[in-house]
């Protein structure tokens, strides 16, 4: 029996955790709800295109960037590429904002830090991921 509380999280879906482990019992780990979506985020985004063979759209163009200066243009391409993999490859949220900066701490890194809504719950979440540039 659902419970009436918990019905919009049972449609978020649970998938293999990310990285793939072994549970307690011996099985494959799963995720679920919010847990299963950001893990889903991050494939999406340390996938590049074309990697995957059988689904050779998958994933995210920012790898084709790696190589692109460290400045504010580079940032807003990444910023478009991170919208537009999310918005084709996890449907089950919005993202609301993107904002790409550099790590003051490591001139190579980028902070993409990605604002979305879990569209089943109107959870409102963040999730922040780096990104190297080669320099």
């Amino acid at each position: 029996m659902v419970k009436a509380n918990n019905t919009g999280r049972n449609m978020l879906g649970t998938g293999w955790g990310f990285p793939v482990a072994i549970d307690g019992g011996g099985g494959i780990a799963l995720s679920q709800h919010e847990q299963d979506i950001e893990q889903a985020i991050y494939i999406i985004l340390s996938t590049g295109k074309g990697e995957r063979h059988m689904r050779p759209n998958f994933g995210c163009g920012m790898h084709d960037l790696v190589f692109y200066p460290n400045n504010a243009s580079t940032w807003t391409l990444i910023g478009h590429t991170v919208e537009e993999a999310l918005g084709w490859w996890e449907p089950r949220i919005s993202v609301i904002g993107i904002d790409v900066r550099p790590d003051p701490n490591d001139s190579a890194k980028l902070v993409i830090n990605i604002q979305y809504q879990v569209k089943d719950t109107n959870d409102m979440r963040n999730l922040v991921y780096p990104f190297y540039l080669s320099t």
